[in-house]
């Protein structure tokens, strides 16, 4: 009998990914990993819903505390970079670093089993031409996910399985109620983890770094109001300003060294080209001449026409056909040949 490990968070998502499998005849064993204290679907009340699910299936269940590694890989990652002045994005972080390479682990070297599965949307095929796995977007693209999983390695491809790819979330739902899981009603999570706990991202961030007032500036340095902290601001923010000014004003640069915020029209918040570091190359292999791709920069933007051109140290410098609003130093920038996720990386800020 095929062997598996579902990482269940308590959400619907993963509680039917392992139905599925153990529907399917797979032997399933039930992985939560235990990421920080308090209210949310990867916390406390996730971990008990998760447990019910593996006692509705007969399964067993484990849970792993991972705090130690998300407080590393995740909190520190996060203030780290608010206070440099870029908004990091936690969820691919998360998912490399704390989520599936340390669940291959503990499934290969703790439970001797080989593959693990997940409640992503996301798509893995395998193309014998280059003997690689390659990641694509789900079948449903309102609930696609492959833009957090750009960073996961052949050797994870290789070892995962994402049951819910292939089907929609209204699917999802319908397949929740008929195997009557405990799940099935249960909301979304419409926050990271980290928001749930402390009612929003300043909450969170108010708890590790002092608020320190300074200025915000135009781009020629003059002084146009007061704010109380870089780390209250992201790139392309336009509300909260609280500035009076005859057109709408835009977050364009966060300097710490000054500990300013920088602001400027909607022209002057677009860039025709930018560059990528700690690029993964998912679905192929590096390319040493440019390539032609779509490029997402956010997770719910839409992807664009882009040149790829490969720089040395693991990066990439993308020439956009037509400029972009307000990159933000710190996002994934993600590109894509149709449903194929090529690469990705974090966007540099720029000097």
């Amino acid at each position: 009998m095929n062997k598996v490990v579902v990482g269940l968070s308590g959400g619907v998502d993963s509680s039917v990914a392992a139905a599925i499998l153990h529907n399917q005849g797979y032997e399933v064993v039930g992985v939560t990993l235990w990421l920080m204290k308090g209210k949310g679907q990867c916390c406390s009340e996730g971990m008990v819903d998760a447990a019910y699910i593996c006692e509705q299936l007969a399964i067993p269940h484990h849970i792993v505390d991972s705090r130690d590694l998300f407080q590393t890989n995740i909190v520190d990652y996060l203030v780290t970079g608010y206070e440099a002045g870029i908004t990091p994005l936690p969820c691919s972080q998360c998912n490399k670093a704390v989520k599936f390479g340390p669940m291959v682990h503990y499934s290969q070297k703790e439970l001797g089993i080989d593959k693990i599965a997940t409640g992503h949307y996301a798509r893995i095929t395998y193309d014998a031409d280059s003997d690689r796995s390659q990641l694509r977007r789900a079948v449903d693209l309102s609930k696609d996910q492959s833009y957090f999983l750009y960073d996961l390695t052949q050797d994870l491809l290789a070892a995962t399985i994402f049951p819910l790819g292939e089907q929609t979330k209204t699917e999802t739902r319908r397949i929740a109620a008929e195997f009557n899981l405990k799940t099935a009603e249960k909301p979304e999570s419409q926050d990271l983890c980290l928001i749930e706990k402390h009612g929003s991202m300043k909450g969170f961030l108010d708890q590790y770094i002092t608020p320190q007032d300074g200025d915000i500036v135009d781009q020629n340095g003059k002084i146009l109001g007061k704010h109380t902290g870089i780390h209250h601001y992201t790139i392309g923010q336009r509300k909260g300003l609280g500035i009076a000014a005859a057109e709408p004003l835009y977050v364009v640069g966060l300097d710490a060294v000054r500990n300013r915020v920088i602001v400027g029209d909607r022209t002057s918040s677009h860039q025709t080209e930018c560059t990528v570091q700690r690029v993964n190359w998912v679905s192929i292999p590096e390319p040493t001449n440019p390539i032609r791709a779509e490029v997402q920069l956010r997770y719910r933007s839409q992807p664009v026409a882009v040149s790829v051109i490969p720089l040395e140290n693991s990066r990439v410098k993308l020439v956009f056909d037509e400029p972009q609003f307000c990159i933000t130093p710190g996002q994934a920038a993600v590109w894509y040949n149709g449903d194929i996720l090529l690469g990705g990386g974090i966007l540099e800020k720029q000097n």
